[in-house]
């Protein structure tokens, strides 16, 4: 198994090499007066739904700097791979996307049915923003510390049960992924969303949850949730008061939830430079990052190359975790 997974990984790792090299290879044509018309940044979230509020937020900006219009439709479903497809799919030079983590790592790995290969068919803009997930618990929960609740869920063996926005999800993977490191071993119930998945703790359905910050914050900070970590690999700025899962001894734990701007693969070179910069500048301003830490990010504002490295980086973490648990679609 252990064969099998490290040569999964180096597969994951060399094709996203493949996809980071491809950045500097496309077809060098002249920018000239790019861009010529309206702009589109697709979103597979609903609107109100954070991806959605992001790409609205980076909007306003990123039409002042384009000198042409920018707009956000929402193209629904799959996690956002419906949009991810359409993207990649895109020819008109004047579509991007506003993506999470799934759509441009594992989502071919985890579907090979799947009609778009984010390695292949996307090229990395920017990364714009990232946030860990708080490990929460009911109020209730035994183990006065980390450590301790940590063994009370192996103790508990199979009886426990935990909640995700579906298979396939980072909350999903997370928690397999936390369960490799631990030894815990409680049972995955999926859920439409991370809002269905605190209300089943809520409601004493599940003993522990990866959910985003924003989420686990408000029903933490009104006595109703208990925070156990959160899953970077270390304390976070968007909740500084929580410990790390490294606190607790969990060693080698890194995980994030991330958006960013990726484009179809045949977006000219001089463009997806030129977006690159103006995301990062966008992003990283003092206004934009207010903003966006309001939402639930950290803000990041990588160059294309820098996600390019997180999407080689996350697509080997979040592959192993799928072969190593043998973890399939619904």
């Amino acid at each position: 198994m252990h064969r099998k997974l490290l040569q999964l990984t180096t597969i994951f790792i060399a094709a996203c090499a493949v996809a980071t090299g491809a950045i500097g290879q496309k077809d060098a044509k002249p920018v000239q007066a790019w861009p010529t018309r309206t702009v589109r940044i697709i979103v597979g979230f609903p609107a109100g739904s954070s991806p959605d509020l992001t790409a609205r937020t980076l909007a306003e900006p990123l039409a002042k700097a384009l000198g042409q219009p920018v707009i956000v439709e929402n193209k629904v479903g799959a996690g956002g791979n419906i949009a991810a497809d359409y993207v990649a799919r895109a020819t008109d030079d004047h579509t991007l996307g506003l993506m999470i983590n799934g759509n441009l790592t594992i989502a071919k790995l985890l579907n090979p049915k799947l009609p778009y290969d984010p390695l292949k068919d996307l090229t990395p803009i920017s990364l714009i923003g990232v946030s860990p997930l708080v490990l929460t618990a009911p109020v209730g929960s035994p183990g006065a510390s980390a450590k301790d609740f940590l063994a009370a869920a192996r103790q508990a063996g199979d009886s426990w049960s935990y909640g995700s926005p579906g298979v396939g999800t980072v909350g999903h993977i997370g928690m397999e992924l936390l369960k490799s490191k631990t030894q815990i071993k409680p049972v995955h119930v999926p859920y439409p969303g991370y809002p269905q998945v605190a209300n089943a703790m809520l409601g004493g359905q599940l003993q522990l949850s990866m959910l985003p910050p924003a989420l686990a914050m408000a029903h933490i900070k009104a006595g109703k949730l208990r925070a156990i970590g959160v899953t970077s690999s270390g304390r976070s700025t968007l909740v500084p008061e929580l410990p790390s899962l490294a606190e607790a001894g969990v060693q080698g734990f890194n995980l994030e939830i991330w958006n960013a701007i990726a484009a179809p693969n045949s977006l000219p070179q001089p463009v997806v430079a030129r977006l690159s910069a103006l995301f990062s500048a966008i992003a990283r301003s003092p206004d934009m990052r207010q903003k966006l830490f309001q939402q639930g990010w950290q803000v990041v504002g990588s160059s294309a190359e820098g996600l390019a490295k997180r999407i080689q980086l996350d697509t080997a973490l979040l592959g192993g975790v799928i072969a190593l648990r043998g973890i399939q679609p619904d």
